[in-house]
């Protein structure tokens, strides 16, 4: 059984679906690997490496995909790519289905197995494949250090002779896996540090990390059994932006990361709010992609308001593609050792099992 890759469109995303390191451990398993030749160039890893391990290297994408029987993307295939996929190929990747319709139903004519990791069921077994937690941890450190380049001031209290310069105060809007690490991110940094998340259960990992926690007084829990986060009540959401008008006042730093599976990111910060900040200050929005948490901000844009940096970044992972590459081939080989039957020496494609159940994409209404 072969496993092959090709590179993404590398004017949208520079991550790659496997590494050197993975690749050995995917040979292991019993495996072939084939991929597209100056694969990972374009962050460093020559092909001779790959090599090494025992990957073929073939001359083109058209070649990879009508040779492998399992194929892992980052992105969903382009048109053309599914044109050349053969049939009854298995595709695995964060394959975003309520954005790729149309492709899905063109992929699933050719009797083609659809994993999309993104819909990974929150369980012990799966935390090693878990793709969209991987990429968080990086997206919320990430966000930190570019909101302080851009804020241009220091951020821990400094006491010198001249005088003493206070800590720059952050605030992260929803304590998931970007969001604790922001957290954690602004600490180190000398930050003062606060934030607010629906989840009630959110209160004791923002406070383990040294951030105050921001709550809406008299509010329910607004937590899914899946342990995500749900829309929240039209009175909620008055009260929320009560509590967000003291809070943005504060505030120099602000990183908005809060989202809800399956729907559009939830508005927090109003134009009105954006306003009440300082001039000078940062809006850092990682939830721009699905629709944005703050006004004024748009995917790949900074907007300056009254004085305030709203900030939309397009693909953060692109500004640490060989760190994001590492960790999500990492969660790609625990999938395929999960999916890979070594004694049948064939992808078992086990309904009984959770983790195949949840991410299997079946049909499209």
């Amino acid at each position: 059984m072969i496993v092959g890759s090709i590179k993404e469109d590398l004017s949208l995303e520079k991550r790659i679906s496997i590494t050197p390191e993975t690749a050995k451990n995917i040979i292991n398993l019993g495996l072939k690997i084939c991929i597209e030749n100056d694969y990972a160039t374009h962050i460093g890893i020559q092909d001779e490496e790959y090599k090494k391990v025992g990957v073929e290297i073939k001359s083109s994408s058209k070649e990879v995909l009508n040779n492998c029987n399992l194929l892992l993307k980052v992105n969903c295939p382009s048109n053309e790519e599914i044109f050349n996929l053969k049939d009854k190929t298995i595709l695995i990747g964060i394959l975003n289905p309520s954005k790729n319709q149309t492709k899905f139903k063109e992929i699933l004519k050719k009797n083609i197995n659809i994993f999309s990791l993104e819909l990974l069921p929150r369980i012990t077994r799966a935390q090693s494949m878990d793709v969209l937690s991987s990429q968080s941890n990086l997206a919320g450190y990430r966000s930190v250090v570019d909101s302080i380049y851009e804020f241009e001031k220091a951020i821990p209290m400094m006491m010198t002779a001249a005088g003493t310069v206070p800590a720059a105060k952050v605030l992260v809007i929803g304590a998931g896996v970007a969001g604790l690490q922001a957290i954690a991110t602004a600490k180190r940094l000398g930050a003062i540090v606060s934030a607010t998340d629906v989840r009630a259960t959110s209160k004791e990992q923002v406070e383990s990390l040294g951030g105050k926690f921001l709550t809406v007084k008299e509010s329910e829990d607004l937590e899914t059994e899946g342990g995500y986060a749900k829309e929240a009540s039209e009175d909620f959401k008055k009260k929320q932006a009560e509590m967000m008008k003291d809070a943005l006042k504060k505030n120099d730093i602000v990183i908005c990361t809060a989202l809800i599976p399956g729907k559009p990111a939830p508005r927090i910060i109003s134009e009105e709010l954006v306003k009440l900040m300082r001039p000078g200050s940062i809006i850092y929005d990682l939830a721009v992609e699905q629709g944005g948490n703050s006004a004024f901000s748009e995917v790949g844009k900074i907007n300056i308001v009254n004085g305030v940096k709203v900030i939309g970044v397009k693909n953060l992972m692109n500004r640490l593609p060989l760190t994001a590459s590492s960790l999500y081939a990492k969660n790609l080989f625990s999938f395929i050792r999960n999916l890979y039957n070594k004694e049948k020496k064939d992808f078992d494609i086990n309904m009984e099992d959770e983790i195949i159940v949840k991410t299997l994409i079946k049909e499209i209404e």
